[in-house]
Parts: C-alpha cells; structure tokens; sequence
C-alpha cells in the first residue's frame, strides 16, 4: 500500500451466509491496499473509468462500464487504485456457498 494515496471506502450492505456485498468508493488515486479475496465475486461497475491493478504479475489496468458486471474467482490477489481525475464506485458481491 503507498501510504501517498488515500484510502477507497468500503460500505458492508450485507453479510449473511451466502454472500457479502460491499460498496466500494474511491477518491481520485485511492486504493484498497493488498488483499488476496477467499470466494468468487461479482464486481457490478456504478461509474465508468479505469482501474489500475497491482498484481504479483505486475501491473495493468480495468476499463469499468457502468452497469456492465464481471466475474473473478477466489485466490485473486491485487491492490486497487482509482486512476481517474474523479471519483470511482463499485458494488463487489462475494459468494460464500
């Protein structure tokens, strides 16, 4: 984590258990920080923009679309920044079962 960036702010909606479902809001240049995810998950884009993606590959970036959700599996690994001059939203749904 670059302790020059701020913080993106998570919002727990729901945690039952079947699913987690988080919103995330990212200030221009906020990031997550690290983390590894422990189940699939769903990423439904509230904003257009692109992400730029820290991986033990390296790094890359995401074009989010509003409206226009993916899919990645458990075990991904990575740290997420907003590279846009404005600010970024997500819904993340993480399934349990």
């Amino acid at each position: 984590m670059n302790t020059d960036r701020p913080s993106a702010e998570p919002v727990r909606q729901l945690d039952n258990d079947r699913v987690v479902v988080t919103e995330w809001r990212f200030a221009p240049g906020a990031e997550t920080g690290w983390h590894r995810h422990e189940y699939d998950y769903v990423v439904v884009p509230l904003t257009t923009g692109t992400l730029m993606l820290e991986t033990p590959e390296g790094e890359r970036t995401a074009e989010l679309k509003l409206g226009q959700s993916y899919t990645r599996t458990a075990g991904t690994e990575h740290n997420v920044i907003n590279a846009n001059a404005f600010d970024l939203a997500f819904v993340e749904i993480e399934l349990k079962a």
